[in-house]
């Protein structure tokens, strides 16, 4: 109900929660809006309408017009939802996991122990993130799972700072002190009593950061380092539109359906995210209450 008053409120970030909203549904009936064709290995290769190498407007067979090569425009941009949703989900969701794994340890015991894995966090920061992603990616290969993977090695630290800092703050709290008196063991008192009153920052961090992953994921596919020729991917389909952002003399914004659609796809993915996070941060701490 607080959420709801919120929004109420807000309409920005109300804005925001329906446009996440139109993407679930979009990802989930993903099957009804562009279905797979039998011929397809998966649903997320991208039907081809020819070889033709000049994109093709909008029209009935292709509602969104088609790329260079004849790739379905509107099935990528629909499956393509599922593909921002497995990226950005699932590299925030093992980030979270180190991160607060490495945070608590770190802050709870201190020392030696403290200093070595903030250092290591110290050494990943200090490598910048989308060249050290591409240059994995390049390592491992093409697909989801090397992003996943390219991703997450270098997205965990931020995480792991805001943990440590959150437990240095919980763990001096009369209650904490309280039940290690009762003989609360040291997992006991992370687990049960102290990770979950740090969690709220590390909740609004990873909210934004989902919009976040999947535009650095697009720019690795944009590169020609992250998903295979022809799949479901907002950035592979950007990288369609490269070479026709300008049209022909006279006509520059001749082949505008090959950037527009995944180019807004993206833009509102990542823009629905950071304005839910916002939310968040507001609801979940008093200091930005309005």
């Amino acid at each position: 109900m607080k959420f709801l008053r919120y929004l109420a409120r807000n309409p920005v970030s109300l804005f925001g929660v329906v446009i996440l909203l139109a993407f679930v549904l979009i990802a989930v009936f993903a099957p009804v809006l562009a279905p797979p064709q039998s011929f397809q290995l998966s649903p997320y290769d991208t039907p081809r309408a020819g070889f033709l190498a000049t994109p093709q407007p909008p029209s009935p067979e292709a509602v969104f017009g088609t790329t260079q090569g004849q790739y379905d425009i509107f099935y990528g941009v629909v499956w393509g939802t599922r593909t921002a949703f497995k990226i950005g989900l699932g590299v925030v969701a093992i980030s979270v996991l180190i991160g607060t794994v490495v945070g608590a340890v770190a802050a709870y015991y201190g020392g030696v122990v403290e200093e070595v894995l903030m250092r290591i966090v110290d050494v990943f920061m200090a490598v910048p993130f989308l060249i050290a992603a591409m240059v994995l990616t390049a390592l491992l290969g093409k697909g989801i799972v090397p992003i996943t993977i390219a991703l997450t090695t270098f997205g965990w630290m931020s995480y792991a700072r805001i943990v440590r800092s959150e437990i240095l703050r919980i763990r001096e709290m009369d209650y904490i002190h309280a039940a290690r008196s009762y003989g609360a063991s040291d997992l006991r008192l992370i687990v049960l009593h102290i990770l979950p009153n740090a969690m709220f920052p590390v909740l609004v961090l990873a909210t934004m950061a989902t919009g976040s992953m999947v535009l650095s994921a697009s720019a690795l596919s944009f590169l020609g380092v992250g998903t295979e020729e022809g799949y479901a991917d907002w950035g592979q389909f950007i990288a369609y539109s490269r070479n026709w952002i300008v049209g022909q003399p006279g006509n520059p914004f001749q082949f505008w359906y090959t950037l527009a659609f995944p180019g807004a796809a993206v833009f509102l993915f990542v823009l629905s995210w950071n304005l839910v996070g916002d939310a968040l941060r507001d609801m979940l701490d008093p200091r930005h209450a309005h």
